[in-house]
C-alpha cells in the first residue's frame, strides 16, 4: 500500500464509537510535515476543536471538499507530540510495569502521552506512591472512551537547591534528629512527630546511617507539598537531610484541616470534589486538588463563596432574565461541565456493575446499553452546541454578523437528541424500578444508581434551559423580533 493510499481514510464505514479515536490514532502516528486526508459525510468541524484541545497548534486544517454531500479534508501534521503510549495494546499483567520503565527513561523536562480506553486514575497514587513528587499529570482527553494524559518527569526538589539554600542549612541551628539511635519500629512515628510539631518555615536536619529516600516518598503521600528536602551530607557512611516546613501563604497552601476548623460549612466544597479532609487534612487545598485532578482555582472560589451559597440555598435563578451568551457560558460551565465529568464513572461502572452482578439481576443488561448510548450521544451532543451551536447564538446575542449556519436545523437536531437521552433516562428509572437497590447491591452498585440519578437530576434542569428559553429565544432573535 502506497503512502498517498495508506494516508486517506474514509470516516463512514468506521464503527460510529471508533471514529474520533481512529482519527486520533492516525494523526498521531504522523510525522512532522506528513498529512492525513479524511473523507466525511458531513463538516467534521467538532473534530477539529477536539483535536486542537487535545493536541494543540500542531496541524493544519484544509478543505479539499465542501459538502454537499462529501468533505474531503487534509490535516497536516507541523510539529512533534512526545511519544504515545498507548496501554489499550499491552498485556494486562505487563501494562504498570511497561508504564513505570517508559517514566523511568526520561529525562528531567521530557515526557510522554498514556493513551487508555478508561481514566487511568489508580496509576497516578501508584506513580505518586512509587515516584514521589517527580513528575506532572495533564488531562489532554478525558473520557468517555479514550483518555490521554501528558506525563512529565520533573527535577527532585532534592536537585533543583541554590547556593543560598545551603549555605543557611549550613549554618543554621536547627535541631538535629539522629535516628541510628531510635527504636527501629518507632523511627517514622518519630520523625513524623517532629516535622507535625514545626511552625512554617521551621525545620530539623535529620541524621542516618543511610539514604532515607522512601521517607521522603512516604512525606509527600501523608502530608503533601508542605516540606521542602535539603541534602546537606550524601554519604557514604553519613546521611543530613535539613527538613523544613513550608511558609503557607494564600488560601491554596493552606491545609484542608486549618480550612474546615475555622468554618465546618467549607468542608460541602472538598466532598463536593471528593476531596478527603479528614485523613488527608495535613495536606494543602493545592496538593489536594492536583491529587483529584480538580481545578484549584474553582475550589478556592467555592470556597469564598460557601457563606453566599449557603445562604442563597433554595432561591431560585432567574435563568429567564439572563442574556442568551450568559445563559449560553452558564450551561456549558455548569452542565456541559458536570456531564463530563460524570460520564465517565458511568460508563465505568454500569460496564462494571454488569458484569458481576448481571446473571443475578438481568435486568442490567439493559440498563447497561442504555448507559453506554447515553454516554455517547452526550458526549457528541455537547462538542456539537460547544463547537457550532451556542457560538453561533452568542454572536445574534452581541447583534455580531455571521452566516445563519441552519439555526433551526441545528437546534432541532439538539432536541431530538434531548429526546433520545431522555427517554432513555426515563427507561433506566422504568427498569430499576425508581433506582431501587437490591439486598446483595454492593458499594460500585449503590454508586451507580445514586449517580444515576444525579445525572438525570441535572438532565432536567439542562434541558429545560435549552428547549425552554435558550432555543426559543435564539429563533426569535434570529427572525430579528424582539425578546420582552
Amino acid at each position: 500500500m502506497d503512502t498517498a493510499q495508506k494516508n486517506i481514510l474514509i470516516v463512514p464505514e468506521l464503527p460510529p464509537m471508533i471514529k474520533h479515536s481512529t482519527i486520533f490514532n492516525r494523526f498521531d502516528e504522523l510525522a512532522p510535515g506528513e498529512e492525513l486526508i479524511i473523507i466525511n459525510d458531513h463538516d467534521p468541524k467538532p473534530l477539529y476543536y477536539q483535536l486542537q484541545a487535545t493536541r494543540g497548534e500542531i496541524f493544519q486544517w484544509e478543505y479539499l471538499e465542501d459538502g454537499p454531500d462529501t468533505w474531503r479534508i487534509k490535516i497536516t501534521k507541523t510539529g512533534s507530540m512526545p511519544d504515545v503510549l498507548n496501554v489499550t495494546l499491552i498485556e494486562p499483567r505487563l501494562k504498570h510495569p511497561t508504564i513505570f520503565a517508559k517514566f523511568d527513561n526520561l529525562q528531567p523536562g521530557e515526557a510522554f502521552i498514556l493513551f487508555n480506553d478508561h481514566d487511568p486514575r489508580p496509576l497516578y497514587f501508584q506513580l505518586s506512591q512509587m515516584r514521589g513528587d517527580t513528575f506532572t499529570w495533564e488531562y489532554l482527553e478525558q473520557g468517555p472512551y479514550d483518555f490521554r494524559i501528558l506525563i512529565t518527569k520533573k527535577p527532585l526538589p532534592t536537585e533543583e537547591k541554590s547556593e543560598a539554600q545551603s549555605t543557611s542549612a549550613d549554618n543554621s541551628n536547627d535541631e538535629v534528629l539522629d535516628v541510628t539511635v531510635l527504636p527501629h519500629g518507632r523511627k517514622h512515628p518519630i520523625i513524623f512527630e517532629k516535622f507535625d510539631s514545626l511552625q512554617p518555615g521551621e525545620a530539623f536536619i535529620l541524621h542516618n546511617d543511610h539514604d532515607p529516600k522512601p521517607l521522603y516518598y512516604q512525606m509527600v503521600g501523608e502530608r503533601g507539598e508542605i516540606f521542602t528536602w535539603e541534602y546537606l551530607e550524601q554519604g557514604p557512611e553519613v546521611w543530613r537531610i535539613r527538613i523544613a516546613k513550608k511558609t503557607l501563604s494564600g488560601p491554596a497552601e493552606e491545609t484542608l484541616g486549618d480550612i474546615v476548623a475555622k468554618d465546618l460549612r467549607k468542608a460541602e466544597v472538598f466532598k463536593k470534589h471528593g476531596i478527603d479532609f479528614c485523613c488527608g487534612g495535613k495536606k494543602t487545598v493545592r496538593e489536594a486538588c492536583a491529587e483529584k485532578g480538580v481545578d484549584v482555582n474553582v475550589v478556592i472560589k467555592e470556597l469564598s463563596e460557601s457563606d453566599k451559597l449557603t445562604a442563597s440555598a433554595g432561591r431560585p435563578l432567574p435563568y429567564n432574565d439572563w442574556s442568551l451568551d450568559f445563559l449560553a457560558d452558564y450551561i456549558i460551565n455548569t452542565h456541559h461541565s458536570y456531564v463530563k465529568k460524570t460520564m465517565p464513572d458511568l460508563v465505568q461502572y454500569s460496564a462494571k456493575v454488569t458484569k458481576v452482578h448481571g446473571d443475578r439481576h438481568p435486568e442490567l443488561h439493559e440498563v447497561n446499553r442504555l448507559v453506554q448510548e447515553t454516554m455517547k450521544e452526550m458526549a457528541e451532543h455537547t462538542i456539537e452546541e460547544e463547537s457550532v451551536l451556542f457560538p453561533y447564538i452568542k454572536k445574534l446575542a452581541r447583534n455580531e454578523n455571521g452566516e445563519n449556519g441552519n439555526l433551526e436545523e441545528q437546534i432541532d437536531l439538539r432536541i431530538d437528541e434531548h429526546e433520545l437521552v431522555g427517554g432513555n433516562m426515563d427507561k433506566i428509572r422504568e427498569i430499576t424500578q425508581n433506582y431501587t437497590l437490591p439486598d446483595d447491591a454492593c458499594a460500585s452498585y449503590t454508586y451507580l444508581f445514586k449517580t444515576l440519578d444525579e445525572f438525570e437530576e441535572d438532565l432536567h434542569v439542562h434541558v429545560h434551559l435549552e428547549n425552554n428559553i435558550l432555543f426559543p429565544k435564539a429563533i426569535k432573535l434570529a427572525k430579528g423580533e424582539s425578546l420582552n
